[in-house]
């Protein structure tokens, strides 16, 4: 029988977006603006649950992020979590993807999909939105 965790859900504010996991579905969306006063205060409970999540994925897991705008401190704890979740794919526990949205006219978060895509050894697809 699983033991599969709850839904975790942080409500957008103006200086950090919204944060979904939803393990059952193996779904975590991102989406919103992220310039948090304390990037560690705010990411940190997301990379705790990403870990528990770990510990009973779904079969697969989508990472959908939609940030219209993020600082240098997010992009490091996104990046924290991308190889996280990164582990979790080289060990075969869950196969995961990115959907990196941006909008077509965004060259800034397309071209940071880019950097993640070149770095993480997991689908990255950008999409535009």
């Amino acid at each position: 029988m699983s033991t599969r965790m709850d839904r975790y859900t942080v409500p957008a504010t103006a200086k950090t977006p919204v944060l979904d996991l939803e393990p059952g579905k193996g779904l975590l969306m991102i989406s919103g603006c992220s310039i948090p006063e304390n990037a560690d205060h705010f990411f940190t409970p997301l990379l705790e649950k990403v870990t528990e999540y770990g510990t009973d994925p779904a079969e697969r897991t989508v990472v959908r992020v939609q940030l219209s705008y993020f600082n240098s401190s997010s992009a490091k704890y996104l990046l924290d979590l991308f190889k996280e979740l990164e582990d979790l794919h080289a060990a075969g526990r869950t196969k995961v993807s990115v959907e990196w949205c941006h909008a077509p006219e965004d060259l800034d978060m397309e071209e940071a999909g880019q950097d993640y895509k070149a770095l993480l050894e997991f689908p990255v697809k950008l999409v535009e939105v």
